[in-house]
C-alpha cells in the first residue's frame, strides 16, 4: 500500500493547528484553576451546559462527551455534587436512570469562565480556522462532504 509523502507545509499546519489548540488548553486550565475548579471539573459542567435539551446528562453522555472512562466521570461527579456545583436526580420515569444537573452555584462558576473562554476564542479562532481550511482544501472536501460530516457528527450525538 503506497502512501501519500507528506510535503513541509503539511508539518506546519499540523504543528500549528496542534500549537493553537494547545495554547487554548492552557487557557482553559488555568482559567479553571484560578477559580478554584480543575481543569476537567471545569469540562464536565460545559459539557453538562453544553448538551442539546433533548440529551439527559447521564454518566454514559458526560463520559463520551468527556472522553473518559464511565468511572472517571463518576469520581469527578462525586468532587463536584460535594462542592455543590451539580446535583444527580432520578428519571421519574424510568428510575434507573440518573441525570446530573448544574446547580446556581455551579451555573455561576461555569459562567465566570465561560466569557473569557469566549473572548479567548476570538483571539486564536481566525488562526485556527486558516489552519483548518488548508486541511479541508487538502483533503479536497466538497460542501457536500462536510455536511455529510456534520449531520454524521450530529447524529452520533443524538444517540449518544
Amino acid at each position: 500500500m503506497a502512501t501519500e509523502k507528506l510535503k513541509e507545509t503539511d508539518y506546519q499546519a499540523l504543528a500549528e493547528f496542534r500549537y493553537q489548540i494547545r495554547c487554548f488548553l492552557r487557557f482553559s486550565e488555568q482559567a479553571a484553576r484560578a477559580l478554584g475548579l480543575e481543569p476537567q471539573q471545569h469540562q464536565v459542567l460545559l459539557a453538562i451546559k453544553g448538551l442539546s435539551p433533548e440529551r439527559a446528562a447521564t454518566i454514559g453522555v458526560i463520559a463520551e462527551r468527556m472522553q473518559l472512562a464511565h468511572h472517571s466521570i463518576v469520581e469527578m461527579v462525586d468532587r463536584l455534587e460535594e462542592r455543590e456545583f451539580v446535583c444527580r436526580r432520578r428519571n421519574e420515569t424510568d428510575r434507573r436512570q440518573v441525570t446530573v444537573e448544574l446547580t446556581t452555584a455551579g451555573q455561576e462558576i461555569l459562567a465566570k469562565l465561560s466569557l473569557p473562554h469566549l473572548k479567548e476564542m476570538g483571539t486564536i479562532g481566525p488562526a485556527l480556522v486558516e489552519v483548518l481550511n488548508r486541511f479541508v482544501q487538502k483533503s479536497g472536501f466538497s460542501e457536500r462532504k462536510l455536511r455529510l460530516i456534520k449531520n454524521r457528527s450530529a447524529g452520533r450525538q443524538n444517540n449518544g
